[in-house]
């Protein structure tokens, strides 16, 4: 889409690419604490906005609900990480429900081999990682919200991939707690993986939901 095209008709998805990307270059800078809190949240924040001002209807909705307790935990995290981390799963459990009422009518055997492995994979993997049994319990909800949005009808090229690239954002965060807490690798890809992969669902599912004919509005 033109970028006169993109402003005039999409300003809010525009106002998060540019808030998110400039947070990436921003973040850990001598910003003010608070300020930089609010321009981490304001990313994901504005994903939501756009779902539910230019998308009028339930599932719709139902996302901004879902980027709203990411952008959420976001913030929340800053300054608590339990705190963060309980947000960020309410997300997970409210993007299960939305993508398991737009499960697709059939999956092949391997297809449920992929999602049963995405269930326990990623909390037996996070386990690995920390060796803390609450950081599992967070990632069985993490890898839930990958194999759900797997088995939905959304396209896997958008909201699957999306979902992936948060759980290896997250993945990536346990590692800096040990095994990589000396390397670069995590504070260069955890944002950009973790934005990205919201951004990457909210097109995803929206444009899925106006194919389906739920709404004409852009």
């Amino acid at each position: 889409m033109p970028q006169r095209a993109l402003i005039e008709q999409r300003p809010w998805l525009l106002a998060s690419l540019v808030a998110g990307i400039s947070y990436w270059f921003v973040a850990g800078s001598a910003i003010p604490g608070l300020y930089l809190i609010l321009w981490k949240g304001a990313g994901v924040g504005l994903l939501a906005v756009y779902a539910w001002v230019h998308h009028p209807v339930r599932d719709a909705h139902h996302l901004a609900i879902v980027m709203a307790l990411g952008a959420l935990g976001d913030m929340v995290l800053e300054v608590s990480f339990v705190g963060g981390a309980l947000a960020f799963l309410l997300g997970h459990l409210a993007a299960i429900a939305l993508y398991v009422g737009h499960r697709r009518a059939k999956l092949s055997a391997a297809e449920k081999a992929v999602t049963a492995a995405l269930v326990l994979a990623v909390p037996a993997l996070s386990f690995a990682i920390t060796g803390q049994v609450q950081v599992a319990l967070y990632a069985l909800g993490l890898g839930g919200m990958a194999a759900a949005a797997y088995g939905s009808d959304f396209p896997r090229l958008r909201v699957a991939l999306g979902a992936a690239m948060f759980v290896v954002s997250d993945l990536l965060i346990f590692a800096r707690m040990g095994l990589l807490a000396e390397s670069r690798i995590p504070y260069l890809l955890v944002w950009p993986l973790y934005y990205f992969g919201q951004f990457l669902i909210t097109v995803g599912v929206i444009g899925a939901l106006r194919r389906k004919g739920k709404f004409t509005a852009r």
